[in-house]
Order: C-alpha cells, then structure tokens, then sequence
C-alpha cells in the first residue's frame, strides 16, 4: 500500500517548519469537529459548562484529531503527490520528514489522551482516542483504497467529537450523543461526495475508489439526496428525544430543506459547479444546526 523507505523530494520553502507541522493536523478540519463538540456540551449542561471544562475538551479533541490526520497524511503520502488537491501537503513537498511526521502524531495522540484522562475524565479520552484509531486503522489503512463505502463507513470517525463532548460533561452516554453521532455520520457523505465530484479525477489517478470516481453523477447525486434525507429526518427526530424548543426545531426544519432543495437540484443537473454549492452549504449546514442546538438551550 505504503512503502515507508520513499525517499522524499527536496523540500519546498513555501512556509515555515511550524506552519508545515501546523498543516500536518488539518486544521481547517478541526475547526469543524470543534464546532459540534462545544454546542454538544451545551446540550448535556443544559446550559453553558465551566470554562476549564470547555477549552480542557477542546484542547484534548484538537490534539486528538491532529494526531489521527497527521498519522493519515503520513499513510498517504504516495497518492497525496499524485492528487491536484493534496500535492501541496507538507510530507508530499517534502518539508517534513515521513519519520518525523509519524513520532509528531503519535506523540500528540499520547499527549491527547493523557490530557483529557487527567483534565476531564477517562470515558472522554477512550472515545477520542477510539475516533484516531478507527479514523487511521479502519479508514486510512482498509476502506480508502478498496471500498466505494470509504468514507460512509470511515466517516464514523467524525462523528466521535459529540461522543467525546457529551461524556466530558456528563461522564456517561445517552441517546442524545447517539443521535447527534449518527446526524454527522449521515451528513459525511453527502458533504465529502459533493467535493469529490469536483476531483474525482485525482480520486481515479490515485486509484481510491470514492463513489463519484467509480459510479455516474447521477448516482452519486442519487446517493447524495438520500442521505440528506435521512439527516434531515433524524435532525428532527433529535427535538424530541433531547427535549430541544422551538429554536433548534425551527432552524433543523428549515436547514435540512434548504440542505434537501440543493441535494435534489444536483441531481436535476448533475455537474460539478453544482456539487460544490451542494459542498459548500452542507458545512455551513452542520454548523447552523449546532450552534441552533446551543443557542436553544442557552436562550430557552
């Protein structure tokens, strides 16, 4: 799959050593896990938790999901050079080392779960560092390069963050985290396949098989509306089995249509320009729906 005796390309000296580590993390990616871990924790509180607690989660889940990316930019480093999207990463220019990349995120999963064990509890630190495992061994290593489901099935790391929120808060799991885990896990491959429309060229020269490199447009906007479907359906489910008002409701029904008015103009006109208004607003989607949820409890 790998060969780690690859001898990397000179380097490129587009940015400093700490901005290439920084990019080794994914940070843009981060951002958007953090986005549904504090709304979450609001949602358990029933209002706003301490402070320390609060940035201690925030500060292990960042770790975390920084180790498990720069644990998968190091296994993918071969195709990372061959993909238009992923050539300017930093172990594909060749600014960091491959074997300096892999202690660097090994030792932030160490520092990941040692932190959150001790600055907020073991069940949260288990759920974080189970998210990097099956992110990097079930994800990166098995399904990315054998299966069309890649990212369906992969994409349940993802949705660890809640898992990890609500446990901090709570030291327990209720069916709330479990359906807020299971809108990110149905909202994954509508959001990732939108993009991948846009590169499903690189996808078929670096032989991964996502979905929109291997089947039509039209499948895949098949696939796409479907599973916005569902999250809009279990988005609803969620109010009265967390107990939400008005706010959340108003802002899930009215989210999950707009999310639904894109997913089924794709597939009228299946095209790229059109999957990426479809990509662009399932981030702004997920974001409005937990900041909605947080705001809700908050407010009400």
């Amino acid at each position: 799959m790998w060969d780690v005796t690859t001898v990397a390309p000179e380097a490129t000296p587009t940015r400093s050593t700490l901005a290439a580590y920084v990019a080794l993390t994914k940070p843009r990616i981060i951002e958007l896990l953090l986005i549904t871990t504090v709304p979450t924790m609001i949602v358990a509180e029933r209002g706003w938790p301490s402070l320390w607690l609060v940035v201690a989660t925030v500060i292990g889940g960042t770790l975390a999901a920084g180790g498990a990316n720069a644990v998968n930019m190091y296994v993918d480093r071969d195709i990372d050079k061959i993909m238009n999207r992923t050539k300017g990463r930093p172990l594909a220019t060749g600014e960091i080392e491959p074997r300096n990349a892999l202690i660097f995120s090994v030792a932030l999963l160490i520092a990941a779960f040692a932190w959150l064990t001790g600055f907020v509890n073991l069940l949260s630190a288990v759920f974080a560092l189970s998210a990097a495992a099956f992110y990097i061994f079930v994800y990166t290593l098995w399904l990315k390069r054998t299966s069309t489901q890649n990212i369906v099935i992969g994409g349940a790391a993802g949705c660890m963050p809640v898992l990890v929120g609500w446990a901090a808060v709570t030291n327990s799991v209720g069916w709330e985290p479990i359906v807020l885990f299971s809108i990110i896990f149905l909202w994954t491959p509508p959001h990732f396949w939108a993009l991948a429309v846009k590169y499903r060229e690189d996808y078929s020269a670096a032989d991964v098989p996502m979905l929109p490199s291997v089947a039509s447009l039209e499948t895949t906007a098949r696939q796409i509306l479907a599973y916005t479907l569902a999250v809009w359906a279990v988005s609803m489910a969620f109010t009265p089995i967390a107990g939400m008002g008005w706010i959340y409701t108003a802002v899930a029904f009215v989210a999950g249509a707009l999310f639904t008015y894109y997913a089924v103009a794709l597939l009228r006109d299946p095209n790229p320009k059109r999957a990426m208004t479809m990509f662009t607003f399932s981030i702004t989607y997920l974001s409005v729906l937990f900041i909605a949820m947080a705001v809700d409890q908050l407010v009400l």
